[in-house]
């Protein structure tokens, strides 16, 4: 299956004075997993809202598996499925029967028995939903949105609450979706799950897209794919910095100095030596590989687990 799932130009949505969604241009292909990161009240969700046709937008394109929300939303919502980020619910039904009604709004898709087993919830079929745990509902909200089998399923924040075994689980299925040419959109605050699981990343703030790339090109557009990370008393003076081998930007966090150099073997004797020539001391040194947690803080100034925290 090849073409577009999902095509926005200059999208908008304004919610009096404030504007959510600035003029957004996006393109999902077919068979693959888009990330949409961004700060809290960056304008993902609403994008992902107008996407699912939960609210119109205010201006703009947006098509969706090739039809528009005006002219075919029905033919739409029979091909999609939606995790969001908070569902609620019947607490007196059973998850079966919770199961049961959702799979009868699409035409077509897998049985309960499927739906359950794919997201472990057999032993849960006769619980009521008001007796699952926070992760137990969280199951249940993706298995809902995997009940009409949609060759395009949206999934915000879908591992919050999870405990890394199932976590992973989703993982797997998520694979298992893009292996059968389903396409997923999926928001998290886990930069190993965006990582692993997207062919592309988008990052939004502001309501604007402000980087866009595989997760590897985005680590790469650092400048340098090591860090050296170092607290120094007194502080290096930021042009003396410049000076170690492969340097290619650094940030501040307090008084922790992030380096990004392209060879930890020659950055750090360097940066040793320099320190020595200011008379200052390095009371803490450390080396890593840069992330897409380190993309997303050099393009928003907060890291995903800061995110999710707040």
């Amino acid at each position: 299956m090849t073409g577009l799932a999902i095509e926005v130009e200059r999208l908008v949505k304004r919610f009096g004075d404030l504007v959510a969604v600035d003029g957004l241009d996006l393109t999902v292909p077919t068979g693959t997993c888009l990330g949409l990161l961004g700060p809290n009240g960056a304008g993902k969700t609403t994008t992902v809202e107008i996407l699912e046709g939960l609210q119109p937008a205010t201006s703009g394109r947006v098509r969706v598996l090739g039809r528009t929300w005006t002219e075919d939303p029905d033919a739409i919502r029979a091909r999609i499925g939606a995790t969001l980020q908070e569902t609620r619910f019947h607490e007196k039904l059973t998850v079966e029967e919770t199961l049961t009604l959702f799979r009868s709004f699409y035409p077509r898709g897998h049985g309960v028995e499927s739906a359950l087993a794919q997201v472990a919830l057999e032993d849960k079929r006769d619980a009521r939903v008001g007796t699952l745990s926070g992760g137990q509902k969280q199951r249940l909200a993706l298995a809902v949105g995997l009940v009409g089998d949609p060759e395009l399923l949206f999934l915000d924040e879908p591992t919050t609450g999870l405990d890394p075994v199932s976590r992973r689980g989703l993982w797997t299925i998520i694979e298992g979706l893009k292996g059968r040419g389903r396409t997923v959109v999926l928001t998290t605050h886990y930069m190993e799950e965006a990582a692993v699981l997207c062919d592309d990343i988008v990052i939004v703030d502001h309501g604007r897209i402000v980087a866009r790339g595989t997760p590897e090109a985005l680590v790469h557009s650092l400048g340098g794919e090591q860090l050296v990370e170092f607290v120094a008393r007194p502080a290096i003076p930021a042009e003396a910095l410049e000076r170690v081998p492969g340097f290619s930007g650094h940030r501040q966090r307090g008084e922790t100095v992030s380096l990004s150099v392209q060879a930890l073997h020659e950055a750090v004797p360097a940066l040793l030596r320099i320190a020595d020539e200011h008379r200052s001391e390095l009371v803490r040194l450390s080396t890593r590989a840069a992330t897409l947690d380190d993309v997303f803080l050099a393009l928003t100034g907060r890291t995903l687990v800061e995110e999710e925290q707040g």
